[in-house]
């Protein structure tokens, strides 16, 4: 289990997904299961958080900022400089004009983020505010780090759930991918909350991608060189 560095660590990861799919959230109390919810309304999901859950921290797979200049953001390059396969975020307007929709689900987050910004306004700097607030985190790249610096995509339902279960995290029986995705994102956003060192990745301008610098080895969290 993980060692709780605070007395309570109330937290919500969250899966962003394209108008069918929806948004998945998982809520973590102490590092443990809570409770999880999934809706296509990004104001619904805000309120459940802050209100209904309580969160002081909520962490969500979805660009915070979208590319100035059609390049992938600094943050995203940054990641790929590190070895770690990433997207590349497009300018907001080539989102709105795809058409195929591609960009959809970023269009999603960036909702999510403007639903959250009352209550938990998006952390755009590497130093976090002791009050509440939000961050973009990023699933494969927070595998990569948890697991001492190897993560592989194909077997990111292996992987991802044994990280879960190293850390103490139990989900219901027969979860998805996404439900998965959005308890790591919680896993992420606890230890980031209890004090846990992690690495911040970009700038404001277009956003940071925050990781774990930790790796969870045999249900011990220790500190990857």
């Amino acid at each position: 289990m993980i060692e709780k560095t605070i007395p309570i660590s109330t937290v919500v990861g969250i899966d962003v997904g394209g108008s069918r799919k929806g948004f998945h959230a998982v809520a973590l109390k102490n590092g443990c299961y809570l409770d999880q919810k999934k809706t296509s309304d990004a104001r619904e999901l805000a309120a459940w958080s802050a209100h209904g859950i309580g969160a002081q921290v909520i962490a969500v797979d979805a660009p915070c900022r979208w590319s100035v200049d059609g390049r992938a953001r600094p943050a995203e390059r940054e990641l790929m400089q590190e070895g770690i396969s990433c997207f590349s975020s497009p300018t907001r307007a080539k989102a709105l004009v795809h058409r195929t929709d591609n960009f959809g689900w970023m269009l999603r987050g960036e909702e999510l983020y403007q639903a959250l910004e009352a209550t938990h306004p998006v952390c755009r700097e590497s130093l976090f505010p002791d009050d509440r607030y939000s961050f973009e985190t990023y699933p494969h790249a927070a595998t990569w780090y948890l697991r001492g610096g190897n993560a592989s995509a194909k077997r990111k339902r292996i992987e991802r759930t044994e990280l879960l279960r190293a850390a103490g995290i139990q989900l219901p029986a027969r979860a998805g991918i996404d439900t998965i995705d959005a308890a790591l994102c919680a896993l992420v956003a606890h230890l980031v909350a209890t004090g846990v060192e992690s690495l911040s990745f970009g700038e404001s301008q277009t956003g940071c991608i925050v990781v774990p610098r930790a790796a969870i080895v045999k249900g011990v969290i220790g500190s990857k060189s």
